[in-house]
């Protein structure tokens, strides 16, 4: 058999001998032999494909402990591991090109003075459905804070109520254009702990949370798991949240349909909720007409698209969207606790103090 030094087979396959030596102790890619006497490396030219595998995964920034899971599957299977990846290098990108771009246009922004200002008018309303004995939604609306939390497990209650409690603060804080960022990364580590207290130390309870916090010109967004944002503008419907699920990541890696999704057994599996993963984080220029929905899954799970976008049309003001949007839930079975928070995004006159 032939054998290859670790600095021959580092030059071959071009991974460092001291990455090749951190692989062996992650047991990641283990030398073929080694001396008993010196202890040295030696591997064979039939472990250069897996080298190579490792180094090209490595450059595209995949972690260690999922390199492993890729190297240990079948070609079909890594590959749809690896194109899972991918595609939550690009969400997770996405995000942080929206951050980048809102810190550009706020340190470049030459302050003004407007005749006009932007504010919100805003409505929520929580309902237990038709099934469901307990109500674990919370949701709240207040001059800048918006916020739809769905618990579940046990103590599902008190995990989305804490979650919303914790964020309320932001409804009085001084949000200056340079700290929302700072403001909300708190606000949320804050939720996140507090639900933490309430679960038992279990991950059998927790919460979706997804919020939106109101600048005065933007809407900043928190958001985890499967409850949803929508934005209406033009006549069109947008939603402005990625579900957090099961379903959704065979979606996006095109083994399911859109209408598969509908009825598959999986569809209510979340893949992170507060406790247990790190939340998407947008940002949205706001302009004037925009409506705003923060709903829960029992909402858009039973209630289509199309009559989402109809009732937020037609409805003349927040308070009476949300009541139709509640009772279109509970027509269509309301199988689930159902809660909506709507907002609309208007236009009035700053009066200026007379000198």
């Amino acid at each position: 058999m032939e054998w290859l030094t670790i600095g021959a087979f580092a030059r071959v396959c071009r991974l460092s001998p001291k990455a090749l030596r951190l692989y062996d102790e992650l047991e990641l890619l283990r030398p073929a032999r080694v001396d008993a006497a010196t202890g040295y490396r030696y591997y064979t030219p039939a472990q250069l494909e897996q080298a190579r595998l490792v180094a090209w995964l490595r450059r595209l920034g995949m972690p260690l402990a999922r390199i492993r899971t890729v190297c240990a599957l079948p070609p079909a299977a890594a590959a749809d591991e690896i194109r899972a990846y991918w595609a939550q290098v690009e969400a997770e990108t996405a995000v942080r090109r929206d951050l980048a771009a809102f810190l550009v246009d706020e340190l470049a922004a030459t302050p003004r003075k407007d005749t006009t200002v932007l504010e919100l008018r805003y409505s929520a309303h929580s309902d237990p459905g038709l099934v469901r004995p307990v109500n674990q939604d919370t949701a709240h609306a207040g001059a800048r804070l918006l916020a739809v939390a769905d618990g579940y497990g046990p103590a599902g209650a008190p995990a989305s109520s804490a979650a919303v409690a914790a964020l309320r603060f932001l409804d009085t804080a001084d949000l200056r254009a340079g700290n929302v960022l700072n403001l909300l990364a708190d606000a949320v580590h804050g939720a996140t702990e507090a639900v933490r207290d309430v679960a038992a130390g279990t991950a059998e309870n927790g919460t979706t949370l997804t919020a939106l916090l109101w600048t005065g010109s933007r809407l900043a967004l928190v958001h985890i798991g499967d409850s949803r944002a929508y934005l209406l503008r033009g006549g069109a419907l947008f939603r402005v949240t990625h579900d957090h699920t099961v379903v959704q990541s065979l979606i996006d890696e095109g083994r399911l349909t859109v209408e598969e999704a509908v009825t598959h057994p999986q569809r209510a599996l979340l893949l992170k909720a507060l406790t247990t993963g790190l939340p998407d984080l947008k940002l949205h220029d706001a302009e004037p007409g925009d409506r705003y929905l923060l709903c829960s899954d029992g909402l858009s799970g039973v209630v289509p698209d199309t009559t989402i976008r109809d009732l937020l049309t037609t409805a003349p003001a927040p308070d009476t969207a949300v009541h139709c949007l509640v009772d279109a839930a509970n027509t269509a079975g309301g199988p689930d606790n159902v809660s909506c928070v709507v907002a609309d995004v208007v236009e009035t006159v700053a009066h200026t103090p007379a000198s």
